[in-house]
C-alpha cells in the first residue's frame, strides 16, 4: 500500500524550499507511474542542491544513500535504497560557466555507428561517465534515471550509454523534465528504454535545439497544460493551449516561456496529479492508466512544435 502525498519542506537557509511529497518504502516498479513520475521530478529537484542539503532531502523521502559526483563542473547524484538506484543528474546553473558553454554548444557529434549527439551535452557526460560507469557496474539493484533541463539531457545520454555498457542492471526507466533536444533521430532509436519526457506548456527549453538542425525528441510525451493538468493535447489544441498559458503568464507578470521551465513547477504539478489519482482510488473511482497519461512517440510522424 502505497504511503499517503503528505508534503514536508527542507530549507537551507537562502535556499528556494524543496516541496517534498513522496515517501517511497516500496520498489519504485511496485509505484503507480504517477508515483513513479513524482518520486523522480523531487529527485531531479534536489540534485540542484549542495551535498549536504540533497543528502537530508533525499533521505526524507526514501533514499538514505546519495553520492555525489563531480568533475569540471558537470555533477550527478546517486541516491539509492536497499531496493532501487536512482542516477539524477543536475541541470543547468546560472552561474556555471560550463553549464551555460555545453547548453550553447548547438553542434553535433558523431558517436560511432550510433547516430548524432549534442556536442555540449555529450562532453558533460563524457566528463562524468567513467566513475558513474564504475560506480554502477556491479550495483544489482534495478537503476533509474532523471534529471531536469540539462540533466535531463544528461540523465538521457548516460541512460543510452548504461544499455550499452558492462553495467549489470539495465535502465528501468528515464524520466525526464524541460528536455532540450539531443541528437538526430537515429541516436535516438538506438537504445531500447522505457523513457518519459515531461513538458509543460511553454517550457521554451523543450523547443531547443531546433529542429531544423536535425535535432529530434526521444521518448514518449506527458504534456502539463496551462493549468498544470495532464492533458493529451496535440495540434492546433496544443498550440490553443500554450497561447492562453502566454497570455495569462503576462498577466501575472510571468514571461511563460521561462517560468514554465521550473524544476518546482514540474514536481508541484505531478504531486497535484498523484494526490487527485489517490482521491479517485480511495472513492472506488476509475482512475486513469499509462495509456491515458502518455503521448506515444512515432518516429516517423512529424514532431509536435514543443
Amino acid at each position: 500500500m502505497s504511503s499517503s502525498l503528505v508534503p514536508k519542506v527542507i530549507q537551507d537557509v537562502g535556499e528556494v524550499p524543496l516541496v517534498l511529497h513522496s515517501d517511497v518504502r516500496e520498489p519504485l516498479a511496485s509505484l503507480s507511474f504517477l508515483r513513479r513520475g513524482l518520486v523522480l521530478a523531487e529527485l531531479a529537484m534536489i540534485a540542484y542542491n549542495d551535498e549536504a542539503e540533497a543528502s537530508r532531502a533525499a533521505e526524507a523521502i526514501g533514499f538514505p544513500e546519495s553520492q555525489l559526483f563531480e568533475h569540471d563542473g558537470a555533477q550527478a547524484y546517486r541516491f539509492a535504497n536497499d531496493q532501487d538506484v536512482v542516477l539524477a543528474c543536475r541541470g543547468t546553473e546560472a552561474n556555471e560557466w560550463n553549464d551555460l558553454k555545453a547548453d550553447a554548444n548547438a553542434s553535433m557529434a558523431v558517436v560511432g555507428a550510433l547516430g548524432k549527439v549534442h556536442s555540449g551535452f555529450n562532453q558533460e557526460v563524457d566528463d562524468l561517465w567513467p566513475v558513474l560507469e564504475g560506480t554502477l557496474r556491479e550495483d544489482t539493484r534495478p537503476v533509474w534515471f532523471c534529471g531536469h533541463s540539462l540533466g535531463a539531457a544528461m540523465a538521457t545520454i548516460c541512460a543510452y550509454r548504461c544499455t550499452a555498457s558492462a553495467i549489470v542492471s539495465n535502465p528501468q526507466e528515464l524520466h525526464t523534465y524541460g528536455s532540450p533536444r539531443i541528437g538526430n533521430k537515429r541516436y535516438l532509436r538506438h537504445a531500447q528504454l522505457s523513457h518519459y519526457r515531461w513538458v509543460h506548456n511553454n517550457d521554451v527549453v523543450t523547443r531547443v535545439p531546433p529542429a531544423w538542425l536535425g535535432y529530434r525528441h526521444g521518448g514518449d510525451e506527458v504534456y502539463l497544460d496551462r493549468h498544470g493538468r495532464i492533458r493529451n493535447l496535440k495540434g492546433v489544441w496544443r498550440s490553443r493551449d500554450r497561447w492562453r498559458g502566454f497570455v495569462a503568464g503576462l498577466f501575472n507578470w510571468k514571461f511563460d516561456l521561462l517560468a514554465d521551465h521550473s524544476i518546482h513547477l514540474y514536481a508541484k504539478h505531478i504531486a497535484t496529479a498523484a494526490v487527485q489519482e489517490d482521491k479517485k482510488a480511495s472513492t472506488g473511482r476509475e482512475t486513469r492508466d499509462e495509456d491515458d497519461l502518455v503521448i506515444r512517440n512515432k518516429q516517423d510522424e512529424p514532431e509536435q512544435n514543443d
